[in-house]
């Protein structure tokens, strides 16, 4: 058809620990997904390969983007931005781990390097049987031993001493290269990763060693196979036990638990002048369940839209901006109200997914010939297509309204409390008559604009679909949304 159903696995060290939507029918598909990883801090690589889904048969490889710990680690803003897709050869693909010990004498002439092979395990199977015949090459400083077969397994233990004569001379920048190869009676052995260690500094080494594959001498592809835009960021966090934080908490909390004291000098204002447009969505998710957790959420949030009332002077704007205190609404209700918004949309979002029916308002958008026919007759005149989507739209948004309205009763405690509070604190700044509509407005602000018309537009984001929308269906979860 000239395009593809594009998907991405992500993998840590040739485990694939996550899996994307697969975006049908495009070349230039978005994914717009987010994953947290709670990585070892041992680990070597992340890779994400992006995969084309076939019905039948097995899926096709396009290419991958691969970034080693030391890559990642080197960014600490993070990675962000298009990365060139490499090839992928699956002969060349490696994975599994080497246990090795390494001893590297402090005295004696000549100094015996002795490598002892204990085993490896979860070796890529290269044989139709599915299992491997493995062995060891170990070389260093020009010198070269390799272990014994052994046969049909990817978990094989060698159990064997290698032992290297050096020079005195030779141990300065030397480096040990241990390979891993299957064995085949005919042809050419398959390859199936390698360590690299610096044996100059006397001692012992011993361990668990992930097996990399060779560095790529391959000619970089230039785009040829497409980019990937992604963005990486590697945090080392040291988690303390409970009793660590509560210093902290008590100071959040001092002008919640007490607010008769001046605001402008507490922690909580502090945050909020420092926290950038950056770092301001993960200030407002972390203190959200922090205050949850004491107990102090709604109090919390109208400290926060009291302070951005008494700052704001025009209507117009309240809220619109990406404060602290927008944030932290609007990541209260998705932490509160995600099993509400679930009850209430998903009947209608699921509705759109199966029926599939062709909407659209923008004539210079209609495809003409790809409208519903009627009788046979040939495609609907473009008045027809505006007449019968603005229908449609019009039946999914009142089914839509009526189970945003018929659903007081569901909605979380804790949300209706917070927006009673929130009307209470605009009637007190906007009290006049000509700006009684703004009450009303303050609540649906949130509640609409970042609540249930976001789930409707990406629906997979919330949770309400596994699978992102093909491109008609979001073209019509788009104007619903609109």
């Amino acid at each position: 058809s000239g395009s593809s159903d594009p998907y991405c696995l992500v993998k840590v060290d040739n485990e694939v620990v996550a899996r994307t939507a697969t975006v049908w029918k495009s070349l230039n598909p978005f994914w717009g997904e987010e994953y947290t990883l709670r990585l070892p801090r041992g680990f070597c690589s992340l890779a994400i390969y992006v995969l084309d889904e076939d019905t039948i048969g097995h899926d096709d490889v396009i290419g991958k983007v691969s970034l080693s710990h030391q890559q990642i680690s080197a960014e600490p803003r993070g990675i962000d931005g298009w990365l060139s897709l490499a090839p992928v050869d699956p002969d060349e693909e490696v994975q599994g781990e080497i246990q090795l010990e390494v001893q590297v004498p402090e005295q004696g002439h000549p100094r015996v390097l002795r490598c002892h092979l204990i085993g490896a395990r979860d070796l890529a199977p290269r044989d139709p049987s599915g299992t491997s015949d493995p062995f060891a090459r170990v070389s260093c400083c020009g010198h070269t031993q390799e272990t014994a077969v052994i046969k049909k397994t990817r978990f094989p233990r060698w159990d064997e001493v290698l032992e290297f004569e050096l020079a005195e001379g030779e141990l300065g920048d030397a480096v040990l290269s241990v390979e891993v190869w299957d064995w085949d009676m005919v042809g050419k052995n398959d390859f199936l990763g390698r360590v690299e260690l610096p044996v100059g500094t006397p001692g012992a080494t011993k361990g668990w060693f992930q097996l990399l594959p060779f560095a790529s001498s391959a000619e970089e592809p230039g785009g040829r196979l497409g980019s990937l835009r992604l963005a990486v960021r590697l945090l080392e966090e040291q988690v303390l036990p409970p009793h660590c934080y509560q210093p902290l908490i008590q100071l959040l909390a001092e002008p919640i638990r007490c607010p008769g004291q001046p605001p402008a000098g507490t922690a909580l204002a502090v945050l909020e002048e420092v926290s950038s447009g950056e770092s301001r969505q993960d200030v407002a998710t972390k203190l959200v369940k922090i205050f949850l957790a004491q107990g102090l959420a709604v109090p919390f949030l109208d400290h926060l839209i009291a302070r951005e009332l008494a700052r704001t002077t025009d209507p117009n704007t309240l809220f619109r901006s990406n404060s602290l205190a927008s944030k932290s609404v609007e990541m209260f209700m998705k932490v509160v109200g995600l099993p509400y918004l679930h009850e209430v949309l998903k009947p209608v979002v699921n509705r759109v997914f199966e029926e599939k029916k062709y909407v659209e308002l923008d004539p210079c958008k209609m495809e003409l010939s790809r409208g519903r026919r009627v009788r046979g007759h040939g495609s609907l005149s473009e008045a027809q297509v505006r007449e019968s989507s603005l229908g449609l739209l019009q039946g999914y948004l009142g089914d839509t309204v009526d189970a945003i309205v018929g659903s007081v009763e569901k909605c979380p405690l804790l949300m209706r409390a917070a927006f009673k509070q929130l009307r209470r604190r605009v009637e007190e700044q906007f009290p006049s008559e000509q700006h009684e509509e703004v009450r009303y407005f303050s609540i649906s602000g949130f509640l609409f604009l970042r609540f249930f018309a976001p789930a409707v537009l990406t629906p997979k984001l919330f949770g309400l679909r596994e699978q992102h929308a093909d491109p008609r269906t979001g073209r019509t979860l788009l104007l619903l949304a609109k």
